[in-house]
């Protein structure tokens, strides 16, 4: 917290600089508010990012994105352990824990791989986008976009360099289909990515890589429940998409276009913030549909915000068995600890609490005690805008720069607290769990 915390503070005062505006410099609180959405990997603005801010003011955003993307703690432990330096065991088991999942794993060999996967992705990414850009800017300019934004897009952030986000590129395949693949590789952690990529190598013949001599890597349970619950989650979110919008922002589209449109949407609503269609001009159910996969968001240990992919699907699988019957918790031949699923649980509730708090009290700020027929609209508005900044995801219906002072503090406290995570939060404030010394008597509650 305090690092993340110290970082916001110092790209504040960067970005409050005049030399960071091209014209008025920004407000100490509009400062802030840009600080935090970009270390937080948020991508909600008050002021138009390619517009307002000049080179430095770009580059410094850009350095925020990229530090928050992969993390204080990630960096920081990296270059520790580069120059030789130690960490205690409660800080190497914090790291691993927060990486992987697991404290016994090979810290050093573990963020070797974060790092060098990141810049690979990234500089992957920002060849192919520059390609694309060719064709309507000079050559600096692609680069420097093309870079811009492959940054952006694998750290889930969805700042971007022009007004209207990729709505002009919306027909143009190779941006949207290299803006997904990054989205969706940096939403999804990099144990998963890891553990991929162990199923392409050739096995150990001394057993080296923790698998018997010979035989090939297997996912583990972590990485198929991301899989199989972020590819169900893009899916279904693009087809309902497809067909909520499609006499709407999608009628001008031939039906190749509408499946693209339909899909990036559907990538970029759980994470990252780009959009191609114009997300004002949506539908409430849409709207509703987006706060759903916000709320969501990505895995753990990657990019994205949101109460994760994998609480979901603890959730979803804990229904599923006990609908069935079953006692225990499992899927695919594994049985799930009762503690994660209680974590899982506490996740999503604390996230729920969230949301709902700091929705009410933007609401009440925003539009008081003015009647709903005279603010139709406002409170969708304001709930999504809130739901998007606990997710980190940065959609907007275009609500943030009309948010008075008080109603961008709070979204500044809501993006920062989003980035850290409802778990992290717990366990800076909460102390140790001690096994109880006695138990008190069992009795029932009648629920549902």
């Amino acid at each position: 917290m305090l690092s993340f915390g110290t970082v916001i503070l110092a790209g504040t005062l960067l970005l409050w600089l005049p030399a960071a505006s091209r014209e008025a410099p920004l407000g100490f609180v509009d400062a802030l508010f840009t600080a935090t959405s970009a270390t937080c990997v948020t991508g909600l603005t008050v002021v138009d990012t390619g517009i307002h801010f000049t080179l430095f003011g770009q580059l410094v955003i850009l350095a925020l994105i990229q530090i928050g993307g992969l993390g204080i703690m990630t960096l920081g432990t990296f270059f520790i352990l580069s120059f030789g330096g130690r960490l205690g065991l409660r800080g190497r088991d914090v790291v691993s824990r927060t990486l992987t999942g697991d404290h016994r794993s090979d810290l050093r060999r573990i963020l070797r791989n974060v790092f060098y996967l990141t810049v690979a992705v990234e500089a992957a990414g920002a060849f192919l986008l520059a390609g694309r850009f060719l064709e309507r800017m000079d050559l600096p300019q692609a680069i420097y976009e093309g870079v811009f934004h492959s940054v952006s897009a694998f750290c889930n952030a969805g700042f971007g360099l022009h007004p209207d986000s990729f709505i002009g590129w919306q027909r143009d395949w190779g941006v949207n289909l290299v803006l997904m693949s990054l989205i969706v590789t940096g939403g999804l952690g990099f144990v998963v990515l890891i553990d991929v990529a162990r199923l392409f190598r050739r096995p150990e013949p001394d057993g080296r890589d923790d698998r018997p001599p010979g035989r090939r890597h297997r996912l583990s349970l972590h990485s198929r429940l991301t899989l199989l619950f972020s590819a169900g989650l893009i899916l279904v979110g693009a087809v309902i998409f497809l067909l909520l919008e499609w006499q709407d922002t999608l009628v001008d589209l031939p039906l190749g276009g509408k499946l693209i449109a339909s899909f990036f949407q559907s990538v970029t609503a759980r994470t990252a913030g780009f959009n191609t269609v114009p997300i004002g001009l949506t539908s409430n159910a849409t709207l509703f549909l987006f706060i759903l996969l916000m709320f969501v968001g990505g895995a753990p240990g990657s990019c994205a915000g949101g109460i994760k992919v994998t609480t979901l699907g603890v959730l979803v699988t804990m229904a599923v068995n006990r609908i069935r019957g079953n006692a225990e918790v499992s899927l695919f031949r594994r049985r799930i600890p009762e503690r994660t699923v209680s974590e899982a649980m506490g996740i999503a509730t604390l996230g729920m609490t969230v949301v709902i708090l700091f929705t009410f009290l933007l609401v009440a700020i925003e539009v008081g005690a003015l009647s709903y027929a005279t603010t139709q609209g406002a409170f969708i508005r304001l709930a999504f805008e809130s739901v998007s900044a606990f997710g980190t995801v940065g959609l907007s219906t275009g609500v943030t720069p009309e948010l008075s002072t008080v109603g961008r503090l709070l979204i500044t406290l809501l993006m920062f607290i989003g980035r850290l995570g409802p778990l992290t939060m717990v366990l800076a404030v909460a102390a140790r769990v001690r096994k109880p010394l006695y138990r008190y008597v069992e009795e029932r509650v009648m629920v549902g």
